[in-house]
């Protein structure tokens, strides 16, 4: 099948893309005490060069003195810092690029292999981090405000810096997915709930906050998985109408844009249908969707971290989806990280000069 579809321009609001393709966020840890270094901002410069439509950052956190487990992954916050992304998105302009950061805060965590921790306690929606690991503080409703707060400042400084749009990380066991799941929220407040519809409340109040601080025109993006990475085959929604009572508040509060992360994207979300999970959460709100989730490669990207490497596969099911009107948008991630040039191989059909991934990649800013 023909790629041609992939190569028309896309826009929403304040974004205005060359394609459809956008590059996944990928953590990357290469930003010492949360500053991202010149090596950071030609990292992102190469995609652009490389005519990625448009690039999605790794997370960078906001700023709780605990929404990170990482001193080397980026913050959204502070002059230096900031100074820092100014750079990353100057260089990613001059290239013709676009770009959003996306927004985060990790909740309550395991703490990291390095040995570093925060200067307090991780927080989330309870001590937990998944219903066997508690190694957190629950928050009251003042962290909650200041979270939230805080969330919108870092929108605010991304469009005043000069991005396209932003991305909120509300997925992945992260904090705002911490309060969707009933296996680490158990508050009895009004951010807890026994129904997935009252435990969006929080995710609610931060994407209407940032609304609020962006204006109705800057494009506002929303990650969000049924999977834990503590649980892979795991779904929040169990069925189409729980999604439905899921992602319509969401919608309803702000988003233009879903981030639909799956470990792979061809599988269907649920029974009786072959939508995927960004298939149906565009079914379900009409608002534009973005798949991701092994585009391109024949692994999936969490086995990668064990070792596992992967070769370049057809795209053939991706399109077929495309042209059906499932998605608007296709996220790429590990093809990306291994080769700044991977979508104008993709759209000079040089198919032969495809690299695969491994987990020496992950190493190094290519």
């Amino acid at each position: 099948m023909s790629s041609e579809q992939l190569f028309k321009p896309f826009s929403l609001k304040s974004l205005n893309i060359k394609n459809r393709i956008v590059m996944a966020p990928m953590t990357r840890s290469f930003s010492p005490n949360g500053v991202p270094t010149d090596d950071v901002a030609a990292y992102y410069s190469r995609r652009a060069a490389g005519q990625v439509g448009l690039i999605l950052s790794e997370g960078t956190v906001i700023d709780r003195p605990s929404s990170s487990n990482d001193a080397n992954v980026p913050h959204f916050y502070g002059e230096e810092s900031l100074a820092g992304w100014k750079k990353v998105i100057d260089g990613v302009h001059a290239h013709g690029g676009s770009m959003g950061p996306q927004i985060w805060h990790m909740g309550v965590m395991a703490n990291h292999h390095s040995g570093w921790t925060p200067s307090v306690p991780f927080e989330g929606p309870s001590e937990y981090n998944n219903p066997n690991l508690k190694n957190g503080r629950a928050m009251n409703e003042a962290d909650i405000a200041d979270s939230i707060q805080a969330y919108a400042r870092a929108a605010a400084d991304a469009k005043r810096l000069g991005f396209d749009c932003v991305e909120l990380h509300g997925a992945h066991g992260y904090l705002i997915d911490q309060f969707f799941w009933d296996g680490t929220n158990n508050r009895t407040d009004r951010y807890g709930g026994k129904t997935l519809a009252e435990r969006t409340r929080f995710a609610v109040d931060v994407i209407k906050e940032v609304r609020k601080q962006v204006g109705e025109d800057f494009t506002i993006i929303l990650r969000l998985s049924q999977f834990k990475p503590s649980e892979y085959n795991f779904k929040l929604a169990k069925t189409p109408e729980e999604m439905e009572s899921w992602l319509l508040p969401l919608s309803e509060a702000g988003v233009d844009i879903f981030h639909c992360s799956q470990r792979r994207f061809w599988e269907p979300e649920f029974e009786g249908s072959d939508l995927n999970f960004a298939g149906w959460a565009k079914k379900i709100t009409g608002k534009a969707t973005i798949t991701v989730g092994s585009v391109g490669l024949t692994g999936e990207f969490l086995a990668a971290f064990a070792g596992e490497s992967s070769q370049p596969s057809s795209l053939d099911e991706l399109l077929r989806r495309f042209d059906r009107g499932d998605f608007d948008l296709v996220g790429v991630g590990r093809p990306l990280l291994a080769d700044p040039h991977w979508v104008e191989k993709i759209k000079e059909n040089r198919s032969e000069e495809l690299v695969g991934f491994s987990k020496e990649a992950l190493g190094v800013l290519l």
